[in-house]
């Protein structure tokens, strides 16, 4: 007897690696360049610290993310994305491109309806 998928298509397996808030987030700043952590907090200034080392960390065991410790004094770590990242970044660009849309889309409704009154 064959075991039994528990998604029906891949947008399970994918949202369980991008799920959250932050995590695609994170991802398509490091797109850009390698970051630093401090310089990451600063890029997103709405995350906490403990919830950015948890994404990060997440994000680094599922392979999406390198961090590189450079053995210096002080030391230095930078976070960047893996090719793996790069591909997920690539597919989220579509999304993002929506999400633009759509929230222009919601903008104007408001400003309508305000309008209206």
């Amino acid at each position: 007897m064959a075991a039994k998928k528990p998604y029906n298509c891949g947008i399970g397996p994918a949202f369980e690696v991008i799920g959250g808030k932050w995590k695609a987030v994170i991802l398509w700043e490091l797109h850009l360049q390698p970051y630093r952590f401090g310089e990451l907090k600063r890029l997103l200034p709405e995350v906490s610290e403990k919830m950015l080392i948890q994404q990060l960390r997440e994000m680094e065991t599922d392979g999406l993310v390198h961090r590189e410790v450079f053995h210096e004094v002080p030391p230095r770590v930078e976070y960047s994305e893996t090719k793996l990242g790069a591909t997920l970044n690539a597919a989220l660009a579509p999304l993002a491109d929506w999400g633009d849309r759509y929230a222009k889309r919601v903008e104007t409704a408001r400003k309508q309806a305000e309008a209206a009154k």
